[in-house]
């Protein structure tokens, strides 16, 4: 068998991998959303991808399903049967979605997953009043079906949002910091931003399932960090096309992270390069003027000289290698560590 074929055949069984977890967890996703009031239903069957704004099935599929995937595929790593994880995948997939809709509120993001948001579609009280329903859904979710674990996960999962609270508070207060000097923001604290407002959750997606099937504490503790590292890399790949993602793929405007002058990795990236790009680079983002698209463009262009792009996909790329030692060191099922490792590699090959 040739590589070629080999990493085809890995990206099929990632396929696969996909729509087997969205077919076991989607019925029970389904059913708890259909305990909640019926207006923040339909925003949530809204936000979900499952319906459009007057509640008519929608036009696209929602998301990938790959909290819940995780939540699976990191039980059976444990050794426990995909059942084991249902509640688990249902509860991750929910505080995802609730992330999305408090986050587009808080960015002012109007478009998600190329449609309106959903603040935007139905308006911001009724948007934070739905990303509300769903986090205390979640966690009655595991509560209730968490069996002699239940008490953990909720735990676990509590965790989980303190240290994504801790993560999107430094992001929003990141906003407020100076592009250059001593009080401009890092790269090690950017890092540390990411691994908290989006690693967090992924961690918890693989280690949620075995923590409910009562899994040994190695074997979750190398879950956790194998999805913390997985997540940071996926925000650093987030932000690659937030710059230059093609608006048919990604549902969001070109350059729209540059035209909310949003520190993200390849500007901190391109700021530190300490060139006369870097420094133009500075200047564009520091101007009290909004961009344009002629300006974003060229900031864009600037970024790119500089190798920032080069260098954010070097740096995901080193965090998956890290994420692979731990699934691979770790005293997983036997071939868990491999269907684990191809499903990251087919979510991330088309940028890294």
């Amino acid at each position: 068998m040739t590589p070629q074929t080999t990493l085809e055949d890995r990206h099929t069984s990632a396929r696969h991998a996909l729509e087997r977890c969205r077919a076991l967890v989607e019925p029970a996703l389904k059913e708890a959303v259909g305990t909640l009031h019926p207006w923040p239903r339909r925003m949530a069957a809204y936000a979900l991808g499952w319906c459009e704004a007057d509640g008519s099935p929608a036009a696209a599929t929602g998301g990938k399903g790959i909290r819940p995937a995780l939540a699976v595929l990191g039980a059976e790593a444990s050794g426990a049967p995909e059942e084991a994880a249902v509640a688990a995948a249902v509860a991750v997939e929910l505080v995802h979605t609730f992330t999305l809709v408090h986050d587009d509120i808080m960015d002012g993001d109007e478009r998600r997953r190329h449609r309106d948001s959903t603040w935007k579609a139905f308006g911001t009280g009724p948007a934070v009043l739905t990303g509300d329903a769903l986090f205390a859904l979640a966690a009655e979710t595991l509560a209730r079906g968490g069996g002699a674990h239940g008490g953990a996960a909720v735990g676990l999962l509590a965790a989980t949002m303190r240290e994504l609270v801790h993560g999107q508070a430094d992001d929003l207060l990141f906003e407020d910091r100076p592009w250059t000097g001593p009080e401009a923001v890092t790269l090690p604290e950017y890092l540390a931003m990411a691994a908290g407002k989006t690693g967090s959750l992924l961690g918890c997606a693989l280690a949620l399932g075995p923590v409910l099937a009562g899994a040994r504490p190695p074997v979750v503790l190398a879950l956790t960090e194998a999805g913390r590292l997985l997540g940071t890399a996926f925000q650093a790949v987030d932000d690659v096309l937030g710059t230059w993602g093609d608006p048919r793929a990604t549902g969001k405007p070109v350059h729209g992270d540059l035209f909310r002058k949003k520190k993200t990795l390849p500007v901190l990236a391109a700021l530190s390069a300490s060139t006369p790009d870097s420094r133009e680079l500075a200047a564009l983002l520091s101007s009290p003027a909004p961009l344009t698209e002629a300006t974003a463009h060229r900031a864009a262009t600037l970024m790119e000289r500089t190798g920032a792009r080069t260098a954010t996909l070097t740096q995901a790329r080193t965090l998956i290698a890290a994420a692979c030692d731990h699934l691979t060191s770790a005293p997983l099922a036997p071939g868990a560590a491999d269907e684990l490792m191809g499903l990251s590699e087919y979510l991330l090959a088309r940028y890294v």
